[in-house]
C-alpha cells in the first residue's frame, strides 16, 4: 500500500520582490514576510516555474528531479549495459560529435563485446529480471 503523502501549507502576508540581472539573464525572487519566522519554510533546492499573478501573487510549482534507478552491468569505452528496476534491459551509446568518424567502427567492436556479454548471462541461467 503506497503511503499517503501529507500536504503542508503555510500562509505568509508578504511582499515580493523581483530583481532582474541582466548580464546573466536571471531573475532573483525574494519573498518578504510582514512578520519573518526563522524556519517557517524549509529550505529546498530545486527546478521549478514560478509566476506572478495578476493578483499579486507569487506561484512557485516545483519539478522534482527523476533520476535512473538502473544497475549498470557493463562499461565499456563509449557504452553501458544496465538494467532498469522494471527488468528491461538497456544499451547506451554515446560518442561526442568531433569522433563520429569513428562511430561505425566503436559501434561494431562494443556491440560484439555486449552480445559476449548477454551470452555469458543466458549460458549462466542467471534472471535477467530483478531479485526480489
Amino acid at each position: 500500500m503506497k503511503k499517503k503523502e501529507a500536504i503542508k501549507t503555510t500562509t505568509l502576508n508578504a511582499q515580493v520582490a523581483i530583481s532582474k540581472m541582466t548580464e546573466t539573464g536571471t531573475d532573483h525572487i525574494q519573498v518578504l514576510p510582514d512578520n519573518p519566522r526563522a524556519g517557517l519554510v524549509e529550505p529546498f533546492r530545486g527546478l521549478g516555474y514560478g509566476q506572478l499573478l495578476s493578483t499579486g501573487m507569487f506561484e512557485f510549482t516545483r519539478h522534482r528531479i527523476i533520476r535512473s534507478l538502473a544497475e549498470r552491468l557493463l562499461r565499456l569505452p563509449h557504452s553501458t549495459i544496465s538494467r532498469g528496476k522494471d527488468g528491461t534491459l538497456r544499451f547506451t551509446f554515446i560518442i561526442k560529435q568531433s569522433d563520429a568518424q569513428n562511430f561505425c567502427r566503436w559501434l561494431q567492436q562494443e556491440t560484439s563485446q555486449a552480445v559476449r556479454f548477454f551470452s555469458t548471462i543466458t549460458n549462466k541461467r542467471e534472471p535477467l529480471n530483478n531479485k526480489q
